[in-house]
């Protein structure tokens, strides 16, 4: 309680100074376009907080590591509260999307903290290992934890996908089964699953691109329908889809 204590206190004083998230839904853009038909094409930058959530020892710190670093350990320590990475995508010539993703600690669903942790999110990965069946009972849990605490401008709940992670290894109960984790997937209201390997960088960057591109579909819905919109549309590609060789579910 003391170590929690400390850490919302420097929390606080900082007051998210270098994680500092800008209200929902709202856009960067720099336009270095200051003369009128200079020819110059608008840069845009978007900034999107996405939680990386689940059990104790699932493996969420060695995913982000895997992504933001391409870099695997076997001797990482146990996340204490909540510790942060960002990853800048070249989306596009013209765009940058920069995301900020926040580890929770896997004891932190016990806590009072989640709220805090989970305000601005506009996308979140739950992590399951899938040599521990316990930790797939634990994701709806989390999957209610989050649903309860951070909604969407609409009231919906945010995008999530399933992570079904060290399928390098042998799988306990479900997921054995694929069929059975699509079924599973509908039902939580997952936006789609992989089986994800951080230590054989298996479906981790098809996973993050797969819950970008919801958020982008997402932020197209909110914004409207208009003739700008159907442009930003094209520009993002949002038909990218997974590939059918990997284990997965748009759900």
């Amino acid at each position: 309680m003391e170590m929690d204590f400390k850490f919302w206190q420097t929390f606080k004083s900082c007051e998210f100074a270098r994680w500092k998230i800008n209200p929902k839904w709202k856009w960067f853009t720099s336009t270095h376009n200051n003369a009128p038909n200079s020819g110059v094409t608008e840069k845009r930058e978007h900034l999107y907080k996405i939680l990386v959530i689940g059990e104790l020892g699932a493996g969420k710190t060695s995913i982000i590591k895997r992504y933001v670093h391409q870099f695997f350990s076997q001797h990482y320590r146990a996340t204490i509260g909540v510790d942060f990475a960002l990853k800048v995508l070249n989306w596009d010539p013209n765009t940058i999307i920069r995301l900020q993703l926040w580890d929770i600690a896997g004891q932190e669903r016990f806590g009072n903290m989640t709220r805090v942790y989970y305000k601005e999110a506009v996308g979140a990965f739950i992590v399951f290992d899938v040599t521990r069946s316990a930790t797939l009972d634990a994701v709806v849990k989390w999957k209610q934890d989050l649903d309860s605490k951070v909604q969407l401008p609409d009231g919906s709940p945010i995008p999530c996908v399933l992570l079904a992670n060290k399928c390098d290894q042998s799988k306990e109960g479900l997921a054995n089964s694929p069929g059975k984790m699509d079924d599973y997937c509908k039902e939580k209201n997952f936006v789609g699953w992989f089986e994800t390997s951080a230590k054989e960088n298996i479906n981790i960057e098809e996973a993050a691109r797969f819950l970008v591109n919801k958020i982008l579909q997402n932020d197209q819905i909110m914004k409207g329908n208009g003739a700008q919109d159907q442009v930003d549309g094209e520009r993002f590609a949002l038909n990218q889809s997974p590939t059918g060789s990997k284990k997965s579910c748009a759900c």
